[in-house]
């Protein structure tokens, strides 16, 4: 049972975080067959952004209330339906519908894949196995790029979509007949809540998007941000009100799942913002296509599915909280190397250095940091905590991209060889700058849940190693 549901898991993880960045490297055939514009293809990858991230504490909240098994086969029936329907489309405007589905889907696939990996794993392999998700999810997301560019130069874009199609229609029933439903949240379900907060991401996360186009100042980013901004401030204080609030205030009153929340977003955004502008150099100022250009990543893309099993082991020996700071300092210093080392003719022996040092951190990183918040929750907080960290992480990559892009921008741009290397300069220091900040903030993480934490959270973290 704990073999099967890991795999499935596992399976179903890959697949959906794979689709985050796999379309990236079928935009210029995407918009010579459609004919469209720059900003609709840049939203076939906004979109699911979008959709992942509004959606991922609702679904964690579904899941809760209505069986954790129950939402995630229908998550892997929506993406399976979705992909498929992506590869029939006719129309960008189709493309993009489907692709908002494909977001739906992974926002009920990857955050209960956790929780139902955690619930069937004793105590004394629960840190191996949040360990071996992690990196297929982190594999997913690197990989995307590569896999895309290798589908679409060798066959066609839509076979970027038809791909997930036969995975899913072998994991929907066997998740069906193989997976145990789990304990079920008793409570009511917050309506209200859930309404609030995702109007509130929604603006947020959009505003957020738009600003990559047209810069932080332009009213289709301020008002959305200021809007979303607002809507969860009225969220936060319905929270407080409601009898059975949909994101409990309590779990924030914990510093070690606070600050393991932020962490995780600074890391996503320093070095995701700084991956979106370092494969555009690759293939832009040192012309590499788009399958020669992932082939060259490989180091940085392949080491996380190598460090993160061990990082599972070892972090019951050294303890999650000094795996997160050797994370942020190990790609901090990757791209303090890259900002150091790029230029119009950089060899590629020099840039391989720093993408194994950067493969290692984010091996790290995605080991431990879905399973550090579970260490300041109760086990029927699992799925919502899951779901926070998963939607901070999301957020941390359209910030991370937003910034950085901004700072490229300003610093150099897209003319010339040099200006392209002069912006990316500026925003690797950026990232470098970043990734100080969730060194020190993981540094601050407390090793053992303090008395805020309920009886039964301290008897958790205990067993899954929250006390090393």
């Amino acid at each position: 049972m704990q073999l099967r549901t890991f795999l499935i898991a596992g399976v179903a993880s890959f697949m959906a975080a794979l689709d985050t960045l796999v379309v990236t490297t079928a935009l210029p055939t995407l918009r010579e067959q459609f004919s469209a514009s720059l900003e609709s293809m840049e939203w076939t990858v906004n979109i699911f952004t979008l959709c992942y991230a509004v959606f991922l504490l609702t679904a964690a909240a579904l899941g809760d209330r209505f069986g954790r098994k129950r939402v995630f086969v229908l998550g892997l029936v929506l993406f399976t339906a979705s992909s498929a329907a992506a590869a029939l489309a006719g129309s960008i405007g189709m493309l993009v519908l489907a692709r908002a589905f494909q977001g739906l889907g992974t926002a009920m696939i990857i955050p209960l894949a956790l929780t139902l990996v955690v619930g069937t794993m004793p105590p004394e392999r629960r840190g191996v196995a949040i360990a071996g998700l992690g990196g297929m999810v982190g594999l997913g997301i690197a990989l995307g790029p590569w896999i895309g560019g290798a589908v679409v130069q060798m066959g066609s874009w839509q076979a970027v979509f038809w791909i997930n199609v036969p995975v899913g229609a072998v994991l929907v029933p066997l998740a069906t007949l193989s997976l145990a439903e789990g304990e079920r949240a008793r409570r009511g379900l917050d309506v209200r809540g859930i309404l609030l907060m995702m109007a509130g991401l929604l603006g947020v996360v959009f505003g957020l998007i738009r600003s990559v186009t047209l810069g932080w100042w332009h009213v289709q980013v301020l008002a959305p941000l200021v809007a979303g901004a607002a809507i969860l401030v009225v969220f936060a204080w319905w929270e407080r009100a409601a009898a059975e609030p949909v994101l409990p205030p309590g779990l924030f009153r914990s510093r070690g799942f606070t600050l393991s929340n932020v962490v995780s977003t600074l890391v996503q955004g320093g070095m995701l913002g700084s991956v979106f502008l370092l494969t555009q150099f690759l293939q832009l100022v040192l012309a590499y296509r788009p399958l020669d250009a992932g082939v060259r990543t490989l180091p940085w893309t392949l080491l996380p599915a190598l460090v993160a099993p061990l990082a599972g082991v070892f972090g019951e020996r050294l303890g999650v909280r000094r795996l997160m700071v050797a994370s942020a300092v190990l790609q901090g210093a990757a791209l303090a190397w890259f900002a150091v080392a790029v230029s119009p003719a950089v060899p590629y022996a020099l840039l391989w250095p720093g993408m194994v040092v950067a493969g290692a951190g984010m091996g790290l990183f995605y080991a431990v940091a879905a399973r550090q918040p579970l260490d300041f929750v109760a086990p029927s907080e699992q799925g919502l905590a899951a779901g926070v960290n998963n939607a901070m992480r999301q957020i941390g990559i359209v910030l991370g991209v937003a910034v950085l892009a901004g700072v490229f921008a300003a610093a150099g741009g897209h003319g010339t060889s040099a200006l392209f290397v002069s912006g990316l300069r500026a925003a690797l220091w950026v990232g470098v700058a970043i990734l100080a900040v969730a060194a020190v903030a993981a540094w601050l993480v407390p090793a053992v849940p303090r008395r805020a934490e309920t009886r039964e959270s301290v008897a958790f973290a205990t067993a899954a190693g929250g006390g090393d």
